[in-house]
């Protein structure tokens, strides 16, 4: 019997989701799982939820921007706290839809190109010239970029994606669901970990 991938939910303007980019292939490789990149923007979560971009928040603000440099460095993962932050993230998602439509080959090496830009390089993500420059890295021209960022199929399924995650329980990211398990956050892969080891 067929099991079912790990979705996996992110927003490319979320550092958490960019730590969690890095580890979550291994895992589901280790559990003979697939895995379902599906990127949404945390807009309309958090316009659900009441909150907003964790750095804004006060106290936790402070916090995470001790706790996501660190985290990081735990993880042996390269990261400089880009500016402006956050940036809005809907073309590089749109293009990761239209990836996963016409070349899903690439679309998983769209999405480290993106997290590392932003949350490495320094490079903001929300500006085209930056999309273009990492797509021409990976044999696709601007003029692809651009198309799949206009195409209203591309753009439906964006929106689809997020009225998915809101119906999934979705409320922040990374997010992950497996066998309709939930689980919020990268500090929770060592327990989605366990959770598919021994299902307790």
């Amino acid at each position: 019997m067929p099991v079912s991938p790990i979705a996996f939910f992110f927003d490319f303007s979320s550092p958490y989701s960019y730590l969690a980019s890095t580890r979550i292939e291994a895992l589901a490789a280790k559990h003979d799982r697939g895995l379902e990149w599906v990127p949404i923007l945390l807009g309309p979560v958090f316009a659900m939820t009441g909150a907003k971009p964790l750095t804004d928040q006060p106290l936790k603000g402070d916090y995470a921007r001790i706790d996501i440099p660190r985290s990081a460095r735990f993880l042996g993962v390269p990261y400089a706290h880009p500016e402006p932050f956050p940036v809005a993230t809907y073309q590089a998602a749109r293009v990761l839809v239209g990836l996963q439509r016409d070349r899903p080959e690439l679309a998983t090496p769209w999405a480290h190109a993106c997290f590392a830009a932003y949350f490495a390089q320094g490079r903001n993500i929300a500006e085209m010239p930056v999309l273009h420059e990492l797509a021409r890295d990976l044999g696709l021209d601007a003029a692809q970029i651009d198309a799949w960022c206009a195409d209203p199929q591309i753009k439906a399924q964006l929106k689809a994606n997020g009225d998915r995650a809101l119906q999934s329980g979705v409320c922040g990211a990374p997010f992950f669901i497996v066998d309709e398990e939930p689980f919020w956050g990268v500090d929770r892969l060592p327990q989605l970990d366990a959770w598919l080891t021994a299902r307790f």
